[in-house]
């Protein structure tokens, strides 16, 4: 009996220890997923876990039936648009049934609501619900007296023959309603406190495909009447920030902006600095080991709401996956939740999303329920460091970014705080280690450009004093060379110097390696290796700025797949080509032309790599100019060593690259398919030895 009782205790401890404060989250998810800079989905703790299942039976009002919307006024109590059961259900913030609105009185009249899909309340506690099917907005008071019905719009910018089914509504502070209604493609429908309409704001955009208008273009009437017309995407949701900002979110499949941020203008103002834009999911996820589920989940986020939160926060709800996404104000993934199940900490279809505090209410119209979401740790942790950055204190919000860490080393906007705050301190150099576990180039750039000037300004002497010695040494080290003129050269100097003297006068430079034999197999060979170390040093060692690549997945073989096997792949290429056209160059005039052509790679990319340490965002430009001048250098010395080994003219020289060109595509298209029959073969002889020894 007292092991029972131990096990017991240690269960409800562990409960707790994960932020459980209620039996209803009793499957407990064993991790979430946050992506990286490198759109992966890398683990992450569960930032939000059920703290309450409400169900309207339990409230003894009756099964709810597809609730639509949820929405928590500003004193917190929770409003719920039963829909089916056409009604609005009241309850307190600890979620305990207040009242009931089925019906109100209208001019002597019991009136009643057909399928509310919507709810909102002002700041005065009036209810604005969006009666659909009845084709109207009802503003009550909070016990349900009638105070004034929003009727259909009418004016010329109306569509003829539309008809208004309003789905959701919001008022702003000065009383003008925004109402989403089905059909209404032009965007959100805006009336003024009177209920005048007065147009539509923040419209989407038409997507079509160029081969859609294309066909549509070239086709008869009757042919174009069938096809589908080309129609912005209508809104799906909205919520007003305090600031009476509009977040809205449209339902279209694959959106490239399914959220945006619209001022009072009608423009799209959603900060988008993040990896990557506020999508949800950015890759197919799999969900618990389900492999089929994952394929039929396939795609981006699709958003059915959206709740502004404090200090810039805003989440976003997916009805593809069942999931929240939330974001900071700058467009940064905090963390998700959620997924598609039948336990407290999952969905079946979720409809409507509404802030709680720091918690999350989540309306479930396949489970005819409302789930009341409470902050884990982690997601206290993650909450209180936006707050606290949002308000000006980076040394608090420093504080929760290091205890972030302690439970998720990847999440890297933590990084990116504390670098902020060893900025704000003057510690730029530990800032700059900040930025870059990051991933984060701007604030990074800002780092290096103070710790450089604070470098340069506190050893200037020294650097001034090491300049001035380089540059004598140099000088001395010339004198000494030229005075001594050695009588006896151990090494053809004239060789050595040959690919410098091919680099900056190619016409004579290339003449006198074919013609002149100052040109060596060796001597390229040479060159190409270099090269190889360049690029590996390049890739491994370019500085944070531009250096894109994930350090710890480079492969220094791939070099020579990308230099060693094009290389021999030209020169290969070129001979068997050059040997049809009269060209006068032998198989190892063409490795000589190519290897000596690739020095320049060679003697700009050395200082590049060094050089690209030093700049900032603004100086970038010019470490991809000297890229440009490498590459462009490389190309006109193959040109000129073409032309001039094979002794072509300008035309017949640049038709003879262009052919090169294709016979390298098919030579790497013949040894494709060679390998893949080969696979094939290999297969086929495997099968065959396995139903040889079963049959044995």
């Amino acid at each position: 009996m007292a092991i029972r009782q131990v096990s017991i205790w240690l269960l409800l401890l562990g409960l707790l220890s994960a932020g459980i404060v209620s039996p209803a989250a009793a499957e407990i998810p064993d991790y979430g997923y946050n992506y990286s800079y490198w759109r992966e989905a890398e683990p992450a703790p569960y930032p939000y876990l059920a703290e309450r299942q409400i169900y309207g039976s339990a409230l003894g009002i009756g099964d709810f039936n597809d609730p639509q919307d949820v929405f928590v006024s500003s004193s917190g109590h929770i409003y719920i648009a039963d829909t089916n059961n056409n009604r609005i259900v009241r309850l307190n913030e600890s979620g305990e049934l207040e009242g009931v609105i089925s019906s109100f009185d209208n001019a002597g009249k019991n009136d009643m609501f057909n399928k509310p899909s919507g709810i909102f309340v002002d700041r005065n506690g009036d209810l604005f619900v969006a009666d659909t099917q009845n084709g109207r907005i009802v503003q009550l008071t909070g016990d349900g007296r009638l105070i004034k019905v929003f009727g259909a719009p009418v004016s010329s910018f109306i569509p003829k023959g539309f008809q208004y089914f309003p789905l959701k509504v919001s008022v702003d502070k000065t009383k003008r309603l925004y109402v989403v209604a089905q059909g209404a493609y032009e965007g959100i429908m805006e009336f003024d406190a009177q209920g005048n309409f007065r147009g539509y704001v923040g419209t989407n955009k038409v997507r079509f495909s160029p081969a859609d208008l294309f066909w549509k273009r070239i086709s008869t009437k009757e042919q174009a009447g069938q096809m589908q017309l080309f129609l912005p995407v209508e809104f799906a949701n909205m919520d007003l920030d305090e600031r009476g900002f509009i977040y809205a979110v449209s339902s279209e499949v694959n959106a490239s902006r399914p959220i945006k941020r619209i001022n009072p203008g009608g423009e799209d103002v959603l900060r988008r600095e993040g990896y990557f834009d506020p999508v949800g999911d950015i890759s197919a996820i799999q969900v618990d080991g389900n492999e089929q589920q994952a394929v039929q989940n396939a795609g981006s986020s699709t958003f059915v709401d959206v709740i502004a939160d404090e200090s810039g926060m805003y989440s976003g709800l997916d009805s593809r996956r069942n999931r929240i996404f939330t974001y900071n104000r700058d467009g940064n993934l905090l963390y998700q939740f959620g997924g598609v199940g039948m336990n407290a900490n999952s969905f079946q279809k979720p409809t409507g999303i509404a802030m709680l505090g720091d918690r999350m209410a989540v309306l479930e119209g396949g489970m005819n329920r409302l789930i009341i979401f409470a902050p884990t740790r982690y997601g206290m942790l993650i909450r209180d460091g936006v707050k606290a950055h949002y308000n000006g204190k980076v040394d608090q919000a420093a504080d929760n970014w290091e205890a972030v860490l302690k439970l998720n080393a990847n999440f890297d906007i933590a990084y990116i705080g504390i670098g902020k705050a060893l900025l704000k301190k003057g510690d730029n150099k530990l800032a700059m280690e900040y930025f870059e576990n990051g991933n984060n180039r701007k604030y990074y750039s800002e780092a290096l450009k103070r710790y450089r000037s604070e470098y340069m300004w506190n050893h200037f002497g020294i650097i001034m004093t090491v300049i001035i010695a380089v540059a004598a040494a140099l000088v001395a080290a010339r004198i000494y060379w030229v005075r001594r003129k050695p009588a006896v050269h151990f090494v053809d100097t004239g060789i050595l110097k040959s690919p410098f003297r091919t680099m900056i006068r190619p016409f004579s430079g290339f003449w006198e390696l074919k013609y002149e034999n100052k040109g060596r197999i060796g001597i390229a060979v040479f060159i190409l290796l270099l090269l190889v170390i360049t690029m590996i040093l390049k890739r491994q060692y370019s500085g944070f700025i531009v250096n894109f690549n994930k350090l710890d997945e480079l492969n220094s073989i791939n070099e020579l797949k990308f230099i060693v096997f094009p290389f021999l792949l030209f020169c290969i290429s070129n001979w068997s080509l050059t040997t049809l056209m009269d060209g006068e160059g032998k198989f190892k005039d063409i490795v000589m032309a190519a290897g000596y052509a690739m020095l320049p790679l060679v003697i700009i990319f050395l200082p590049q790599i060094l050089l690209s340490n030093f700049i900032t965002i603004d100086e970038s430009p010019f470490y991809y100019l000297l890229d440009s001048i490498a590459y462009l250098w490389f190309i006109w010395l193959l040109f000129i060593g073409t032309m001039t080994v094979h002794q072509y003219s300008i035309g017949k020289t640049l038709l003879t690259l262009a052919l090169t060109a294709l016979v390298m595509a098919f030579l790497v298209f013949l040894g494709l398919l060679c390998f893949s029959l080969l696979q094939q073969m290999i297969t086929f002889v495997k099968a065959l030895y396995r139903e040889i020894i079963v049959r044995l």
